[in-house]
């Protein structure tokens, strides 16, 4: 258990409401004048309505930073769900985790806006694109501003049908439209788990609980069972893992590459995947009175970091490298947050968020220069040709490697530190994963930037670097994936980790005596981590620059686990067979034998049921005067008949 957090000192203020809104206003603006202003005109609103918010988030930063320890800003818009004892508010609210998210998303967030006007130019669909990224970033902030666990749930909802959108954005291309529809089924299959978690929250906090604010639900589920609480945390862990694309709801990520690359950059670094582990330091809380939960959440995650690495060691897409990186480095993540290190979980996301957004926008940047290549077998030597691009990109590579003074190195680190302290197997697995992501970074890297260029005449000579609205974006986001890191130096270094003191007050001290290794460990942790890093790396450029031939020669000798490795564990041909197949034979054998012979029968009875009355009244309907007469007496006789017979 952490520390205690400081007592809440709540500030009630009247701009919050501003942060999401203004995105909002875009979306209007695109959706009903979009397509009748100019380009230029949204090449200016879309990022600016975002570029607003950063300076409120900035603004709502600076009063959380300078304000006492435990400083919440609130803001009740209006009494949204009062049913009998429930009433449920629209409102928002931002303490010190919400202020790093809502500066993270709309930080970057206004980066990948202003680069996607460079690289989304002259599309046709371009308002409808930027209607979307705008709606994406409304749908995180109320995500992460909301002061309750139902309107959380309504962003969280927001981002999935955002992210089935923009990934199914050119929808007249089948792959494009199967990814976005596998992101968004995968994605209900966890939000059914996270839903049904929230019910049985509800049902269990007691007949007092009327709002299921953050702080209710905290103070309410210590009286809660803890089987309960089990219960409830693994079936929100479940929407986690189907939004933050962990073991076994991560088979949607690699295919959502099918999108724009600023839209993998907006998802994979910034928002959506991110929300699960948000979600977890939002109510640490209740996870922290569910242990078991929280180790299983620390299991899958590190396993999930391995086995993601693993799958990027082949893949020869530049957008699916940097995707299952996103998943292992996703895994981190869990990681931190499964052992009990809830700051250090939200520091790797935040310095991911910039050296992940770096590396998609750079992959972005090549692929432009190459006319829409992503197969890195064709690239090469690009570092000539696109040397903004060359330069940032590398800085990104060194970053998520953990290569030391770069930002990935202090939050990976303060992660291996926790998890080594919890349980050193973790922390293996958690350095293998280190080691790997090194090797394949670099092999991407060598493969794409180094050597001779492998790509085809026609398309060397119309080589070029990409436009400074897209190179701008790339530049402030390598400096990010620099410094962002020195707000979170191990504790014997400098300042220390102000990043941890920062969070404490909301997530507890994650530094805490007990957890916190002894110098002599903890340095030597940091020369294993350096260690692994530095084979990594070796191994790449001895295999990609030195000697090329090792790798074939290497896939030849171990045929099958490359073959095992290349076909991704065949987990989705596993999913197939085991669930998409039988679902759908179900599906028509169910429409044959029940909708066409049941419900089509009955339906289609009932019609010819009518028409063959209608056919036999027809025939009383001839036109003839004498029919008509002959009817008129024998109806009559029939009526004497009748009456005679009752007297």
């Amino acid at each position: 258990m952490h520390e205690i957090q400081a007592a809440v000192v709540a500030e009630h203020v009247g701009f919050l409401w501003w942060i999401p809104a203004l995105p909002a206003i875009g979306v209007l603006f695109h959706i009903f004048l979009g397509r009748r202003v100019r380009e230029t005109v949204v090449s200016v609103i879309a990022p600016a309505v975002v570029g607003l918010s950063f300076i409120l988030a900035s603004v709502a930063f600076c009063r959380i930073w300078s304000g006492p320890p435990g400083l919440v800003l609130q803001q009740t818009l209006w009494s949204w769900l009062p049913v009998g004892s429930l009433n449920v508010a629209f409102a928002l609210q931002v303490d010190a985790l919400t202020a790093v998210m809502i500066l993270v998303v709309t930080g970057v967030g206004f980066l990948i806006h202003l680069y996607s006007v460079g690289y989304m130019h002259g599309d046709p669909g371009y308002a409808r694109y930027f209607a979307y990224l705008n709606l994406f970033t409304v749908a995180m902030l109320l995500l992460v501003m909301a002061d309750n666990l139902l309107l959380m749930f309504v962003g969280w909802e927001g981002v999935g049908l955002c992210s089935y959108l923009l990934i199914g954005f050119w929808y007249d291309k089948d792959a494009n439209a199967s990814a976005g529809k596998k992101a968004f089924i995968v994605n209900r299959v966890g939000d059914a788990a996270f839903l049904v978690g929230i019910f049985l929250l509800f049902w269990h906090l007691g007949p007092g609980a009327h709002s299921l604010s953050f702080t209710e639900i905290a103070e309410r589920a210590r009286h809660v069972s803890p089987a309960v609480l089990t219960a409830v945390t693994l079936l929100l862990f479940i929407g986690a893992t189907g939004k933050s694309a962990q073991l076994p709801l991560y088979v949607w990520l690699p295919d959502a590459m099918a999108g724009p690359t600023p839209v993998s950059a907006l998802i994979h670094a910034a928002t959506m995947v991110t929300a699960g582990v948000y979600m977890i330091a939002r109510l640490h809380s209740v996870y922290e009175l569910a242990p078991v939960s929280l180790e299983v959440v620390a299991i899958v995650g590190a396993l999930t970091a391995v086995f993601a690495a693993t799958i990027g060691l082949v893949q020869t897409d530049i957008k699916k490298v940097l995707a299952y990186s996103t998943i292992s480095q996703l895994g981190y993540m869990f990681l931190a947050v499964g052992v009990g290190a809830f700051a250090a979980g939200i520091f790797h996301l935040v310095t991911h968020a910039f050296f992940k957004a770096l590396l998609f926008l750079g992959s972005g940047s090549v692929i432009h220069a190459l006319n829409g290549e992503q197969d890195i077998r064709k690239m090469g030597g690009l570092r000539h040709h696109l040397p903004i691009t060359y330069r940032t990109f590398l800085v990104g590579t060194l970053a998520i490697a953990g290569v030391p003074g770069f930002a990935g190195f202090f939050s990976k680190d303060m992660i291996l530190a926790r998890a080594f302290a919890h349980a050193p197997i973790l922390w293996g697995l958690a350095l293998v994963g280190a080691g790997l992501t090194a090797f394949y970074m670099l092999r991407l890297f060598s493969l794409v930037f180094l050597g001779e260029c492998r790509a085809d005449a026609r398309t060397k000579a119309h080589l070029h670097e990409s436009p400074s609205t897209m190179t701008v974006p790339l530049v402030i986001l390598a400096v990010l994936a620099v410094v962002g890191g020195y707000v979170g130096l191990p504790e014997f270094l400098a300042w220390g980790n102000r990043f941890g003191a920062f969070l404490a007050p909301v997530v507890g001290n994650g530094e805490h005596a007990q957890h916190h290794p002894q110098l002599t460990l903890e340095l030597a942790l940091i020369g294993a981590s350096i260690l692994a890093v530095l084979t990594g790396m070796g191994l790449a450029y001895r295999f990609y620059v030195q000697a090329p031939e090792i790798p074939e020669r290497l896939a030849r000798r171990w045929r099958g686990a490359y073959r095992l490795l290349w076909n991704k564990y065949y987990v989705d041909e596993l999913y197939d067979a085991a669930i998409v197949r039988p679902v759908t034979q179900l599906a028509h054998f169910l429409w044959r034998q029940f909708d066409l012979a049941v419900v089509d029968g009955a339906v289609n009875g009932a019609g010819e049921a009518v028409q063959e009355t209608g056919r036999w009244l027809r025939r009383w309907q001839t036109g003839n005067v004498q029919h008509y007469a002959l009817s008129l007496l024998l109806g009559t006789l029939a009526l004497l008949a009748y009456f005679l017979g009752r007297g």
